[in-house]
């Protein structure tokens, strides 16, 4: 009796897989790119307060040269949260979703100050916590 196996084929991704799988590549370039602007950003604040323009009063007041400071460390550190994500760490992973949501409050509680950028900003780091939660593939081990 022989047995006829046929070699099985690799497994099919449905469609929401790929997505998945090609906007966590997509989400590590973002944070990576976010992290940079960041990082700009926060060196405008720090550099001069005139550099933004003030929307009325506010609730959350802070001087934009902590603002600047605020957004240097955090761009820094999505920098290289972004780069953990291309490189595949889990750890990138797990860092990603949370710089992403604390970019996301960070850019909600500087909306008085750069209204379209904060908002841009903020629809960046919800794609980036959609990718890198829904890529079930991502970090896993590949050893056949």
């Amino acid at each position: 009796m022989s047995q006829n196996t046929a070699p099985s084929r690799p497994p099919t991704s449905s469609t929401s897989e790929a997505w998945a799988s090609g906007g966590t590549l997509f989400a590590g370039v973002l944070m990576l790119v976010t992290g940079i602007m960041d990082v700009f950003q926060g060196i405008a604040g720090i550099a001069e307060d005139d550099v933004y323009t003030r929307v009325g009063d506010y609730v959350f007041k802070f001087d934009l040269t902590t603002w600047g400071w605020i957004h240097l460390v955090i761009g820094i550190v999505v920098a290289i949260a972004g780069f953990g994500i291309l490189k595949g760490a889990e750890w990138g992973r797990v860092a990603g979703i949370s710089l992403a949501s604390l970019n996301l409050i960070a850019q909600f509680l500087f909306l008085p100050y750069q209204p379209w950028w904060a908002l841009f900003s903020m629809a960046i780091s919800v794609f980036v916590i959609w990718a890198l939660a829904t890529d079930d593939a991502y970090g896993a081990d590949k050893r056949s």
